[in-house]
Formats: structure tokens, C-alpha cells, sequence
């Protein structure tokens, strides 16, 4: 895995921690719902993002890979689908 992909995946699953921990402070605290309901948008914001970096990655490496090769590709492809098919 390379150092820059894995330190940004890294610091943006450090950032979605963050937000959930404060979800989770606020709750017990009994704050303001939608203030609570606005920090859950950020948490599913921020996993959206790490799976755009994910996903990016995944495209760039082992799908690029498989292309060059002309390896798999086709398993490649119903791999990436499959993924979608469950959101």
C-alpha cells in the first residue's frame, strides 16, 4: 500500500472517528437533535469521501494493473459492481 494513499485513508478514518465520538458526547449530554443529526451528516460525509479515496486507489492500482495485462479484467469489473450493488 503506498504511504501517501495510506496516510490520507488513514487521517480521513481519524477525521470520521472524530465526528462520531462528538455524536457520541453529544447524545449523552442530551444536546439538540438536530445538532446531533447534523454531526451524523458529517460522520456519513466523511465515509463517503474515505470510500472515494478507496475506490480512486483501487481504480489507479489493481484495476490499471489487470488493464496492462490484460489480467482479470473482467473480475475486476464485477468486483467494482458487486460493491455498488450493495450500497
Amino acid at each position: 500500500m503506498h504511504i501517501t494513499y495510506k496516510n490520507n485513508l488513514l487521517h480521513r478514518m481519524k477525521i470520521a472517528r472524530g465526528h462520531f465520538d462528538k455524536v457520541i458526547r453529544m447524545v449523552e449530554a442530551d444536546e439538540y437533535c438536530l445538532d446531533v443529526t447534523q454531526q451524523t451528516y458529517a460522520i456519513q460525509n466523511a465515509l463517503k469521501k474515505i470510500d472515494e479515496v478507496i475506490l480512486e486507489h483501487h481504480l489507479k492500482t489493481c484495476v490499471k494493473e489487470a488493464i496492462i495485462s490484460d489480467k482479470q479484467v473482467d473480475e475486476k469489473v464485477k468486483e467494482i459492481l458487486e460493491v455498488f450493488k450493495r450500497k
